[in-house]
């Protein structure tokens, strides 16, 4: 078991790329802290990747209140190993197209995808300065690289798109104190959002976009954010990589 905790937020989802995260993580021996809005789901996900071993343990926490996740952060630094890694993956998308869009929607889309990921990433980074050490990964989109998809709007591919800027400063502010930041941006996945909307035509039409033939899974993503939470990934930051089968090529 490894003397390290990784925090994910929004991990709670039973199909989501959280789950698969947590319990690849904690395959490798990590102590996991599940956080998600729905605190009993995040105390599933924790039972689970308890089952390889490890400490886990679930959180009910609205990453959008600065309040809730100094609350949950603190509850971690007592009771968990240090944070050693962040994984910023809650998010939320609506295929709302631009003239319907409401304030409170586009409000609503930046708060959960980009001021969610701000307020935790903020809570553990003196953590990870104090130790000189630390991981972060935050989940962007394909969607913020081709201008929007089958399932996300303007304002969700825009959220995805400050996602990279973020990513990027954070990393060059980060950098000296041991710590690497870097993004991930999936392409089609198939998770809760997705389930039971890719069939039939719609389901061909997007195959035939992606060259390698197939629809991503969570366990497609989650591979690639178990190594860049690792130590092998230390000469890796500021850096966006695409997991989308070939859809998208930079």
């Amino acid at each position: 078991m490894l003397d390290r905790s990784v925090i994910v937020t929004g991990a709670g989802s039973a199909r989501g790329i959280g789950r698969e995260t947590c319990l690849r993580l904690a395959a490798g021996g990590w102590t996991v802290a599940v956080l998600d809005l729905d605190g009993a789901t995040a105390e599933e996900t924790a039972r689970l990747a308890a089952g390889n071993g490890v400490q886990a343990i679930g959180l009910s926490c609205d990453v959008t209140s600065a309040e809730q996740v100094q609350a949950a952060v603190s509850v971690i630094e007592r009771d968990l190993p240090p944070i050693t890694a962040l994984v910023n993956n809650a998010g939320i998308t609506a295929p709302t197209r631009l003239a319907d869009i409401s304030e409170a929607e586009w409000d609503r889309i930046f708060a959960v995808n980009v001021k969610g990921m701000f307020l935790v990433t903020q809570s553990v980074l003196g953590h990870m300065r104090a130790r000189r050490y630390g991981r972060i990964v935050n989940l962007s989109s394909v969607s913020a690289k081709r201008g929007g998809g089958v399932f996300g709007g303007v304002h969700y591919s825009a959220a995805k798109a400050a996602v990279l800027g973020f990513t990027k400063a954070v990393a060059r502010e980060a950098a000296p104190d041991g710590i690497t930041c870097n993004a991930v941006a999936p392409g089609l996945i198939d998770t809760d959002i997705t389930g039971g909307k890719l069939n039939g035509e719609l389901r061909q039409q997007i195959l035939a976009d992606i060259p390698v033939g197939r629809i991503g899974t969570p366990g497609d993503v989650a591979a690639t954010i178990a190594f860049l939470c690792s130590p092998d990934a230390g000469y890796v930051t500021g850096e966006e990589v695409d997991v989308n089968g070939g859809m998208h090529f930079d």
